[in-house]
């Protein structure tokens, strides 16, 4: 029997309730659009909360025009952005990164996804030289895309090398929150007080509904945000839906029950099925992704009845996100169909 649960992405989860009873909530009466509401501007107190005094929010529909509006407000077309060969705007973004802010995008390879100051240093060159595009931006994710975490020696390090080369820092955070557990830091000490000039502040995995804030903590970046998210076509006229979501993540630590919960549970996961003698785990357990290679024979049953994403079909190589919502039940019944069918 198909199970309508499954391992294939945080993003297939559905809402928390504390979010879903706060849009509700909203939903009363009429209030002004385009943010000028009291849901948006609470939204927008919670944010300087944690991130900051002078933080400013933008949100945005989702994870794809987070990063590409924030990348277009920190280049121009002739700028290149360096980022990880397996970053969300190199693989996942359809060219729209490229497409919206016209730069190049340099992807680097990386070790368990993360990349380092001796791989960006070859790529910031031919500066001042017009035939070049002019590196301008550096973008890493956190958590990555292979499921692991950037210290905050490891993001103060890249933060002061490409501040010293007149660059600026940007990071895909759709998976912050899980990131941050895993550290063990509040959401502040591994985004702005490690040197991330732009971060996209994910909400979707980590039980919204929908939707994303753009958080700028640099002076100076700020001058044509607002008329970038209009020209992008990221100005909800409704924000209040999106915003009360995020002040409901950000009240009594739902972020961060939330991803503590949903990283148990990829830690469990990866306990039990690292326990199977044809199951291998291939990159460490940090945040809430879990990558094993299975026999390939066992990947199309085992998607019948939990789906979940192969990441490299030559390995039989797969992945398996957990959610806010995931459950042990969720796990042991995964488990025992792998020892099952193995």
């Amino acid at each position: 029997m198909k199970h309508n649960r499954g391992f294939a992405s945080d993003n297939n989860a559905g809402v928390h309730p504390e979010i879903m009873d706060a849009m509700t909530r909203c939903n009363e009466g009429h209030v002004v659009g385009y943010g000028n509401d009291v849901f948006t501007k609470r939204a927008e107190e919670k944010i300087r909360e944690h991130f900051g005094n002078d933080t400013e929010a933008y949100f945005v529909f989702n994870g794809t025009a987070a990063n590409v509006v924030g990348l277009r407000n920190m280049t121009q077309s002739f700028n290149s952005i360096i980022c990880a060969e397996t970053s969300h705007i190199q693989e996942d973004e359809c060219g729209a990164p490229e497409f919206f802010t016209g730069c190049k995008l340099l992807p680097l390879e990386t070790h368990q996804g993360k990349i380092t100051i001796e791989n960006i240093a070859p790529h910031i060159r031919g500066i001042g030289f017009e035939h070049h595009s002019q590196p301008r931006v550096v973008s890493i994710t956190q958590a990555t895309e292979m499921g692991t975490v950037y210290s905050l020696e490891e993001i103060r390090k890249i933060a002061d090398f490409v501040h010293s080369r007149g660059l600026l820092l940007h990071m895909d955070g759709a998976r912050i929150a899980n990131a941050a557990v895993s550290l063990g830091t509040t959401l502040r000490e591994t985004t702005r007080d490690a040197g991330v000039d732009v971060l996209s502040f994910g909400g979707t995995k980590n039980g919204a509904m929908y939707g994303e804030a753009i958080l700028v903590f640099t002076p100076g970046l700020t001058d044509s945000f607002s008329y970038l998210r209009k020209q992008s076509m990221q100005l909800a006229s409704k924000m209040r839906y999106i915003a009360v979501q995020f002040e409901s993540l950000l009240t009594n630590d739902l972020w961060l029950r939330n991803a503590r919960h949903a990283n148990r549970m990829a830690r469990l996961l990866a306990e039990k099925a690292s326990a199977l003698p044809h199951v291998r785990i291939t990159q460490p357990v940090e945040a809430n992704g879990v990558f094993a290679v299975i026999p390939g024979n066992l990947i199309e049953r085992l998607q019948d009845e939990y789906f979940f994403y192969v990441w490299n079909e030559e390995l039989s190589e797969v992945r398996w996100m957990t959610s806010w919502d995931t459950t042990e039940e969720d796990i042991d019944g995964f488990v025992d169909l792998i020892r099952k069918l193995g």
